[in-house]
């Protein structure tokens, strides 16, 4: 429920502040004097989109601000799902800086513009007399015969087997264009497996076999240096490890002579173990190189058709082509399982569709049932309305299945007698419409979710009794809902609970558009005015007050 509107600095407001009514509020006004204008900034809070032109003083924003009680709507778990904090008092802003920038809130907290009109459509519902478009769409009428018919179980229950269906039926075509893919590369891949396959390569195995192929080519010149070197150490005269041993000794007698050596020839006794190690090591080095040509061949051809590989690969190591290696064969197997695969993907979807179809019929049937009393009761409706010879007519086709169901549906009129009823743009007036769509909203709004209503002067051609049964409706949902009315006919203005009137200020620069609450003998006197014009008589200010009275 709208608590309060405040508007500032929009079109010809200058500042506007009302609290309507929780039941039914009127506003009344002169032509131009900015009724239209408030249902404009209203719109904003909706999430519409904003202009800068609508700017009263240029170099000022615009800010509209409207103040929402919510608790009974059960939008906790919406606020939720947008992670933003939920209270029953809600306040939606919205701000149009001089620069054109437009910026939302709920609650002090920054929103998309998109949230803000998912928000508004759960607040207000907004219905002129030109807000024919709407109704014209077959999207909206599907709306209106799932209200009606209180199908959302049904729906719902669709609408799981529909996304089933959807998710089946692209996990098909995925496998079925993969299918198709694989088959033009099944024999290439079979191909490069194979070439792959056929070296059974092993991790690390490349630096492995590079090493031995450095020894295997250097072989002969590695034994000869290696034998030189052992031929330094071990000569009996002159060798390093004679003559090492020959220092040792020497130190020996040093330390025995003084014990400040002990440390010196502890070092070298050290170095000599260490050399002698070497010597050792260097010998059984000499012993495992082998010059063996047959080896290296071996070993040559094998890095070649690695690198060979490689290059053709677009990779530097063995564990490269084994990965690529790794995902041929997962191809290769794919595509060797693939009519298995696309067997069990075909009866997934079959199944997925069956389940679809038999909650769509569900659906179908629930929503044709509700045809003849949707028509009966919108027709005696619309009689009430002085509209006693429209007849109306719901046509059904079946449609390609989508998250709406398997359904078309069109609401066919007539307004006239033995007129047979055709798409609501062929036939339909202004005035036809505006109680069309009035009957439609009375009679869905218990049914859909309509907190507040707001009605732009959709009494517009009409008068007399059909005027006083449509305020009776009005007043009626009323009851339930909030209902605000924009009107031009003084027996609808005297029904509402308050009265706010629309007027032109000219006492400043710049005409701006004012409202105010009227108080009860101001009301009387904006219904004689409404009545009878400007100076109304004596008898249409007693008109006004018996307006009031009944």
């Amino acid at each position: 429920m709208l608590k309060s509107l405040s508007i500032s600095n929009y079109a010809l407001i200058d500042q506007l502040h009302m609290q309507p009514s929780s039941g039914l509020s009127m506003i009344t006004g002169e032509t131009g004097a900015g009724k239209s204008i408030m249902l404009g900034a209203v719109g904003l809070l909706l999430g519409n989109r904003s202009d800068t032109k609508v700017l009263l003083h240029e170099d000022k924003k615009c800010v509209v601000e409207g103040l929402f009680e919510i608790g009974e709507y059960g939008l906790r778990e919406f606020f939720e799902q947008e992670e933003l904090d939920y209270e029953e008092t809600c306040i939606i802003r919205r701000e149009i800086s001089p620069g054109g920038k437009s910026r939302s809130f709920v609650n002090d907290t920054p929103v998309l513009l998109d949230f803000l009109k998912t928000l508004g459509a759960k607040l207000m519902d907004v219905h002129s007399q030109h807000d024919t478009l709407q109704l014209g769409e077959g999207s909206y009428q599907l709306a209106l015969v799932d209200a009606y018919a209180q199908t959302q179980p049904e729906l719902m229950e669709y609408q799981k087997t529909f996304k089933a269906f959807r998710k089946a039926k692209a996990s098909y075509e995925e496998l079925r264009q993969k299918a198709i893919e694989l088959k033009k590369e099944a024999d290439f891949n079979q191909f490069q497996l194979d070439e792959l396959s056929s070296l059974s390569l092993v991790v690390d195995e490349q630096s492995e076999l590079e090493s031995t192929q450095e020894v295997l080519e250097n072989a002969e010149e590695i034994k000869l240096k290696i034998n030189e070197m052992l031929d330094l150490f071990q000569e009996e005269q002159f060798g390093v490890v004679q003559g090492m041993g020959q220092i040792l000794h020497g130190m020996q007698s040093l330390e025995r002579l003084a014990h400040k050596f002990s440390e010196l020839r502890e070092r070298f006794q050290s170095v000599l173990i260490e050399v002698k190690d070497v010597v050792d090591s260097l010998g059984n080095e000499e012993s495992k190189v082998e010059i063996d040509f047959e080896k290296l061949d071996k070993i040559r051809d094998r890095l070649s058709r690695i690198y060979q590989l490689q290059k053709k690969h677009g990779v530097n190591s063995v564990e490269e082509l084994m990965t690529i290696e790794s995902g041929l064969a997962d191809k290769v197997f794919q595509f060797q399982n693939l009519d298995e695969s696309l067997s069990v993907a075909e009866v997934e979807l079959k199944e997925a569709q069956d389940a679809m179809v038999a909650a769509g019929g569900i659906l179908t049937q629930k929503r044709k049932n509700c045809f003849a009393p949707f028509e009966n009761e919108l027709q005696g409706l619309l009689a009430g309305l002085g509209m006693e010879n429209a007849k109306i007519q719901l046509e059904h086709k079946v449609a390609s299945p989508s998250i709406a169901g398997l359904d078309e549906v069109e609401l066919l009129f007539s307004a006239n007698k033995g007129g047979t009823p055709q798409a609501l743009k062929k036939v339909a007036s202004g005035g036809e419409f505006s109680r069309l769509l009035f009957a439609i909203k009375y009679l869905m709004a218990d049914k859909m979710a309509l907190p507040t209503l707001i009605f732009d002067e959709i009494d517009t051609g009409i008068s007399g009794e059909v005027a006083l049964q449509m305020v009776r409706m009005m007043k009626e949902i009323a009851t339930r809902h909030q209902v605000i009315c924009i009107t031009h006919l003084p027996q609808v203005a005297a029904k509402g609970d308050l009265h706010y009137f629309v007027y032109k200020d000219n006492s400043s620069d710049k005409t701006v558009s004012k409202i105010r609450l009227l108080a009860p003998d101001e009301r009387v006197e904006e219904l004689a005015k409404m009545i009878a014009g400007a100076n109304p008589s004596a008898s249409a200010v007693e008109s006004a007050k018996e307006l009031l009275l009944n």
